[in-house]
């Protein structure tokens, strides 16, 4: 198995994005806004970093490429990069997240009563990347473990295609981590949605093929990346239930919160990095354990994620408080 697809990945992504930065003129920049935790203006040119370290790599694998995946990837990435320049409503993307999603849906050979579950996760998947790549060092330490642990999984089937996905997987965790150089905090660029929208469909869609393929079973995905589906799917719950308007920009992310009451980016960045390589990690352990055990596993980190949870909620709690007294004294 070579090791020159990650390499180079690492190593296209870390050149350009430094290229890309270094020339001012028409350079793409994330304003502050309602949702942003920062108040200067950053250039948001990673995710062609990223997307070009990628393809760079997978470029050395033409033969074991998923052409279903890659194809849908493309189109992604192209759409988001409009969306970064010039800006789309959020009917558009939302349409082409379902069409990129179906590609992978009708090509996956799943039985169709898995049609619809398996659809509505990768688009879900798709968004809630975006939605959680709103702080420095986040998403692209998310990519970083997440891909590399379905990297290490794959391989644990011990066929020639476990290894084929493996080495995509490593290439696109590769590339993440060639990103990270720029953007751990204090962050010099952001990846905008041309890197956290085909990232997230990434993550969906090699989670679905290597549970199609049998390396592992359908609660790995969701394990090695709840760090950011627990986040992000808890947040979209309780907006809803407080009536909130979806398309309104907020702070009431989990990691938006932990950063607001004091913890900062950085702090922040590393709690999250603990996250994303234990639960990864552990489920690596879980994929070579009984029925029982994958169980009780599963149970274990929902548990973990309430008490963080309660926790933050606490510190939010105690923060507002602190505000609002502050304000009074004015």
């Amino acid at each position: 198995m070579s090791h020159y697809p990650p390499m180079v990945a690492a190593l296209v992504t870390l050149i350009l994005t430094l290229v890309l930065t270094l020339n001012k003129d028409g350079t793409i920049t994330d304003v502050s806004n309602e949702r942003s935790l920062h108040s200067e203006p950053v250039p948001r040119i990673g995710g062609m970093g990223i997307m070009a370290g990628v393809l760079s790599g997978w470029m050395l694998l033409m033969h074991d490429l998923q052409l279903w995946i890659v194809l849908p990837m493309l189109g992604l990435f192209a759409m988001s990069m409009v969306d970064d320049m010039r800006g789309l409503t959020p009917k558009l993307r939302l349409i082409g997240h379902f069409m990129a999603a179906t590609i992978v849906v009708l090509a996956s050979g799943l039985a169709w009563y898995w049609w619809l579950p398996v659809l509505l996760f990768i688009v879900w998947m798709t968004n809630l990347y975006n939605f959680m790549d709103g702080a420095d060092g986040l998403a692209g330490g998310m990519a970083m473990f997440g891909f590399t642990m379905y990297g290490f999984a794959a391989l644990r089937s011990g066929v020639t295609e476990g290894e084929s996905l493996a080495m995509m997987c490593f290439t696109v965790g590769a590339a993440a981590m060639g990103f990270l150089y720029y953007n751990f905090p204090p962050a010099k660029v952001f990846m905008g949605d041309a890197g956290s929208i085909p990232l997230g469909f990434l993550a969906a869609a090699f989670g679905v093929l290597g549970w199609q393929q049998g390396y592992w079973t359908i609660w790995f995905p969701v394990l090695v990346f709840s760090p950011f589906i627990a986040d992000a799917t808890v947040t979209l719950l309780l907006r809803l239930r407080r009536k909130e308007a979806l398309s309104q920009a907020h702070r009431s992310h989990y990691y938006q919160r932990l950063i607001l009451s004091g913890w900062g980016h950085q702090s922040t960045a590393i709690l999250e990095y603990v996250l994303m390589f234990l639960s990864g990690a552990s489920a690596l352990w879980g994929l070579g354990q009984d029925a029982t055990v994958q169980a009780n596993l599963l149970a274990g980190w929902a548990g973990i994620y309430l008490a963080i949870s309660m926790w933050i909620d606490k510190r939010w709690s105690k923060y507002q408080a602190q505000q609002t007294s502050r304000n009074d004294d004015k």
